[in-house]
């Protein structure tokens, strides 16, 4: 099993900091992002927005705490892009039959519209942030990505429970 070594003493602080893994992680999310923007940006929409359109088609009818829990988001963030959308026709909250205290949420026709609209923008913007890896190296990534998530799960501010589909 390969270990990280420390950095070598000739390394300048500045080397280190952009082999740090936060520090590749948080620019490869915004490398993420910019490519998502590029592709889906004239659509208006935002990756944490297509996030919740997406988990919203494949479970109609969860609340806001569900949905938080699905997308690893805060609950507040959730409140902000969940009200930003509803706004805009793209999903409805609506009382729970059985506790009306628990509002559940469900694409709209707009929303279901929206969300086919931006897929191949979607699968355009991970096409490209994958295109630098061979298709063995995407593997590994995702795999290795994964894996990091799943372990320090335990330690994130908003835990993530995925849905199954």
């Amino acid at each position: 099993m390969n270990t990280l070594k420390p950095p070598a003493a000739s390394e300048s602080s500045l080397d280190m900091l952009y082999q740090r893994p936060g520090f590749l992680l948080r620019r490869a999310h915004q490398l993420s992002v910019a490519l998502f923007d590029l592709h889906c940006g004239a659509l208006n929409l935002t990756p944490p927005q297509y996030g919740v359109l997406t988990v919203l088609s494949h479970a109609q009818g969860i609340d806001q705490a569900t949905l938080a829990k699905a997308l690893g988001f805060d609950k507040v963030t959730t409140l902000h892009i969940v009200r930003g959308l509803e706004a805009r026709g793209l999903l409805s909250r609506l009382p729970d039959a059985n506790d009306r205290r628990r509002m559940t949420m469900r694409l709209t026709k707009s929303g279901t519209s929206l969300l086919a609209r931006s897929a191949p923008g979607a699968s355009q913007a991970y096409a490209e942030l994958m295109a630098p890896l061979k298709p063995r190296e995407q593997a590994q990534l995702l795999a290795l990505l994964g894996r990091l998530c799943d372990d320090l799960e335990p330690h994130a501010r908003a835990p993530m429970h995925k849905l199954r589909a």
